[in-house]
This record gives structure tokens, sequence and C-alpha cells, in this order.
């Protein structure tokens, strides 16, 4: 008799254990800190990018699915959504939201809470944009990585017109609804001046209209094309890319990432090492620390990357001047 009272003792004990094992998994999963994704773009376009952002984590001690969790948003460029995703990782009670894609992204994270850390990802002026107080001090819950866009355009003409010393105009792609990626157009037509061209702004929210957009340029004979650091875009490189040796357009772009993907030249920061940074303080403010005791960065450092593949196809000759100084050069 002691044995069978010993035994379903036991049964019983096991069964209590079995119920607690799954409750103490899940206790420790809510226990688990969980990171907002908020994106502008696509997973599919800017999966290098999410790489990048969880090694950046995982250098800090942070692993996805071990001791943090990662609630993805992402818009696709409809950026009529983003405050909707937003409000949903508020709602999920996240404990910080990385807003990557640009101001945009950031302000509707702004918008959906004041009291939930932010750390983003954008490449315009920041307290122009009103995202921030000074970038020593941020202010607010706020903080992040700028990486410099606007203020590189006149650089990338002067830059794309090396390649095309003949160009009397200079083609610019924009997304009406993103505009804060280019300079204001005053300054972007003093800058295609500055470098012997006229301008023309091709507007573009689809990727239809970016197809009607290289049919424009090509209609008007513009020489070269600038393409900037707006998250559609760089949703649509591949499309881009194909459409400028299609219509054997010359074009400069912004990341390192359309020259991969076929492009000519591109001139800017690196998304990979400004993702990593981001990550850096993301993990800072996972241990305590405050958005707005966190300076916002910027990168210094600006890569220049020539395919000369491309520049064949197109019937360039890239200027030896022009090679030295690169940092990578696709052959």
């Amino acid at each position: 008799m002691a044995l069978g009272v010993g035994r379903r003792q036991f049964i019983s004990a096991l069964g209590g254990a079995a119920v607690a094992w799954p409750i103490a998994a899940r206790a420790q999963q809510s226990a688990m800190p969980v990171i907002g994704y908020l994106h502008g773009g696509s997973a599919a376009s800017f999966a290098q990018q999410v790489t990048a952002y969880r090694e950046g984590l995982r250098g800090a001690g942070y692993v996805e699915g071990q001791n943090v969790a990662i609630e993805y948003r992402w818009a696709e460029g409809h950026f009529e959504n983003l405050r909707a995703l937003a409000d949903e990782l508020v709602r999920r009670h996240v404990t910080v939201i990385a807003a990557f894609g640009g101001d945009i992204v950031a302000r509707a994270a702004m918008k959906s809470t004041s009291a939930i850390p932010i750390v983003f990802l954008v490449g315009q002026d920041v307290i122009r944009s009103g995202l921030v107080a000074s970038f020593n001090r941020p202010g607010g819950n706020v903080t992040g990585v700028s990486v410099f866009v606007p203020i590189l355009v006149p650089k990338q003409m002067e830059l794309v017109r090396t390649i095309v010393p003949s160009a009397t105009m200079i083609a610019v792609l924009t997304n009406p609804n993103n505009p804060t990626v280019l300079p204001d157009p005053p300054d972007l037509e003093k800058a295609a001046h500055a470098n012997g061209m006229e301008l023309l702004l091709l507007n573009a929210t689809t990727t239809e209209e970016i197809d009607a957009a290289f049919v424009a340029a090509t209609d008007r004979r513009a020489g070269p094309l600038l393409v900037p650091g707006e998250v559609f875009f760089t949703s649509q490189r591949d499309q881009i890319v194909l459409l400028a040796t299609r219509h054997a357009i010359p074009a400069i772009y912004p990341f390192r990432e359309y020259v991969a993907a076929g492009g000519l030249i591109s001139y800017g920061n690196n998304l990979t090492e400004a993702a990593r940074l981001a990550a850096a303080y993301t993990a800072r403010i996972l241990r305590g620390e405050k958005p707005a005791d966190l300076p916002v960065q910027q990168p210094t450092k600006f890569e220049l990357v020539v395919n000369l593949i491309t520049a064949k196809t197109l019937g360039l000759e890239i200027p030896a001047k022009l090679l030295a100084v690169a940092d990578d050069v696709i052959e």
C-alpha cells in the first residue's frame, strides 16, 4: 500500500511539474524585453540592414529569441500606414522602438508614444525635422543615428558630372510623400547650376510612376540621374537600376546597395554600419540608459563605390582620378 501511495504521489507531483514548466516558460518569455522594429520599407529590400541590426544587438549581448524579442512592422512604402503600425507596437507594450527609414518613420513613432524610448535611423536634419532639441542632448524619448542624405546631393552631382562632362541637364527622382530627403528646391537648382546643368525633377510615388519617370527623363534628353536616399526608392532599387540600364542613363545613388545591384556609382554613408550603431544604442536603452542622455550619432565616413561592369555597358569611361579615390570598385 505504501508503494501505491508513493506512486500516486509521484504521478501527481509529475503532473504538477508538467503544468509548472510551461507557466515558468511563459513567465520568462513575458519578462523578455521586446524591441518594436518599425520600418518604412520592405523586409526583402532591407534584409541586409536587419541582419546588421541583429549583429549589433548580438555584439552588445542581446540575441533575438534568447534574451530579447523583436516585433517587426513594415510599411512597404505606404507611409500612410506608419502611424497605425506604430500604434500596434505601443499596444504590444514594447520596451523600445527602432524607427528606421527616415524622419517620416520617426515622427510616426513619436506621435504614437512619448513614453516608450525611440531609436531612429534617418537621413534628414534631425533638428530641422523636429525630432530632437539638439545633437548632444536630444531631450524627450528619442535619439538615434543620422546619416547624411540631403547635404551630400551637391557632391553627388559633382561626381556624376565628372563621368558625363558634356551633360547639360540632370534629372532628380523625387518622392512628394517624403520630400525632406532632398535639399529645398532652390538649393537643389543652385547645386545643379553650380555643376553646369539644368534641373529636371521627376516625381514618383509608385512603381508605375518610377517607370514613367525614366520615360520622361529619356524624352527630355536629361543627362545623368540622381536618386536620393529615400526609403521607397531604396526598396525599389532593383527596378530603378534595371531602368537606368535599359534607358542608358548614368545614375548616381546614395548607398552601395544600388551599385551591388548593378548601379553605376554611389556616394554616401554605409547603411549597414549605421544599423549597427542604432543597435548599440538600443542595447544601452535596454540596459536602462535614457534616450535624452544619448547624443545623436552621425557617421562621418562616406563611401564611393563604382561599378566598372555597368560603366562598360553604358559605354562610359570612369576617370582615373575617380577610381583612385573609390572605396570599392566592382570589376
